[in-house]
C-alpha cells in the first residue's frame, strides 16, 4: 500500500500543475478533530493560560492551538515544529480529557519538522482574515458558548503575532454587534476574501461554531456516503454550507501564489476542505502523507477532470 501511495503521490504532483489543480499558493487547514469526531466546548479557558482571554467560555481546538503559539512566541531561541504543535495540542487535550485528535491537511506536502508557521514567510503582501464565530443564540438546541471568545482571542494573536491589520479583518458574529453569520453572509464573506487578494497575499480563516456530516448529496461522491459541513446561524431554514460549496469558493478560485490557512474548531472537520495531504497527531505519522482515504475521483470530477489522468502509470514497473 505504502508503495501504490508514493506512486500516486509522484503522479499526482506531476500532473497537479499541468492540470491547474489547486492553482493558488499552499492551502492548509488544521482542525481540532477527525471527521467522524466531535469537537469541544470549554466552559471555562483559565486553565489554558492565554494572555488576555476575551471570556471563560471558549473552544477546545482554539484554546489549545493560541496557548501554544503564544508560548512558542515568547520563546524567541526555538521554533515549534508543525509536528511539535499539533502533538502539544493533542497532549494538551488529552490532559483535559478530550479525545479530539488535531490533524493538519494540505494542497501540497508541508515538512511537519520545520518551524511552523500561520503564515508562510514569502507571503509579502496583504494579509486579510475572515473570522467567524456562532454561540446560535437564542437556539432552543444546541446553544455554545464560547465561540465568539475564539474569535476574539484569535484575532487579538492575528494583529498582535503577525501583523494583520483592522480594516483587513472582517468578523461575523450572532453578538448583535457585528454581521449575523448567516449562510449567505459567510458564502459572500468567503468570495469577496478570496476576489480581493491578489499574488503574494496571505488569507487566514478562523470558523468556530457546529460542524456536521450529512447524506452525501452527489451518490457515491463521498467514500464514507457523507459530506462534512457547516452550520450557518440561519440552518433551520437555509440549510448546511457543504464541503463541495468550500471547495467551489474557497479553493478553486484561489489566484496564483495566494496562501490560505484555515483553522476549523468544529464538529466533523478533519477533511472539510477535501485537501489531499494529511498529517494527524495519534503518535502514527511521521511526516504528512496522501490520504489513504482521499478521492481523487470526487476532486476530479469537482474540477471537470478526469480520475485516469492521475492514475495513468501508477502501475507501471
Amino acid at each position: 500500500m505504502g508503495f501504490l501511495l508514493n506512486r500516486l503521490k509522484d503522479r499526482f504532483e506531476a500532473k497537479k500543475e499541468e492540470a491547474q489543480i489547486f492553482p493558488g499558493g499552499t492551502i492548509m487547514m488544521i482542525s481540532g478533530c477527525e471527521d467522524e469526531q466531535t469537537s469541544a466546548d470549554v466552559s471555562n479557558v483559565t486553565s489554558f493560560q492565554l494572555p488576555d482571554p476575551a471570556g471563560r467560555a471558549g473552544g477546545a481546538c482554539t484554546s489549545t492551538l493560541l496557548n501554544i503559539l503564544y508560548a512558542d512566541h515568547h520563546k524567541l531561541e526555538e521554533d515549534l515544529s508543525f509536528t511539535q504543535v499539533l502533538v502539544q495540542m493533542r497532549d494538551q487535550l488529552e490532559e483535559k480529557g478530550f479525545s479530539q485528535v488535531p490533524q493538519l491537511t494540505s494542497s501540497t506536502i508541508i515538512d511537519v519538522n520545520r518551524p511552523f508557521d500561520l503564515v508562510p514567510d514569502d507571503s509579502t503582501g496583504t494579509r486579510r482574515a475572515l473570522m467567524i464565530g456562532i454561540n446560535y443564540v437564542g437556539h432552543e438546541q444546541g446553544e455554545l458558548s464560547g465561540c465568539h471568545n475564539d474569535v476574539l482571542n484569535m484575532m487579538e494573536y492575528i494583529k498582535d503575532v503577525h501583523g494583520f491589520e483592522e480594516e483587513n479583518i472582517v468578523v461575523l458574529m450572532d453578538d448583535g454587534e457585528h454581521e449575523d453569520p448567516t449562510k449567505d453572509t459567510i458564502l459572500a464573506a468567503y468570495r469577496t476574501i478570496v476576489a480581493d487578494s491578489e499574488p503574494g497575499d496571505a488569507i487566514f480563516l478562523h470558523y468556530s461554531g457546529h460542524g456536521a456530516r450529512i447524506k452525501d448529496d452527489d451518490y457515491g461522491e463521498e467514500a464514507d456516503g457523507h459530506d462534512e459541513s457547516l452550520v450557518p446561524l440561519d440552518y433551520g431554514t437555509n440549510g448546511v454550507i457543504r464541503d463541495d460549496d468550500l471547495f467551489k469558493i474557497l479553493i478553486q478560485p484561489l489566484k496564483s501564489n495566494v496562501c490560505l490557512t484555515s483553522v476549523m474548531d468544529c464538529c466533523h472537520s478533519g477533511t472539510i476542505l477535501d485537501l489531499p495531504y494529511l498529517y494527524k497527531a495519534n503518535g502514527e505519522f511521521e511526516a504528512m502523507e496522501i490520504d489513504e482515504g482521499y478521492d481523487f475521483g470526487h476532486l476530479f470530477g469537482k474540477l471537470g477532470g478526469f480520475l485516469g489522468d492521475i492514475f495513468d502509470g501508477v502501475d507501471d514497473d
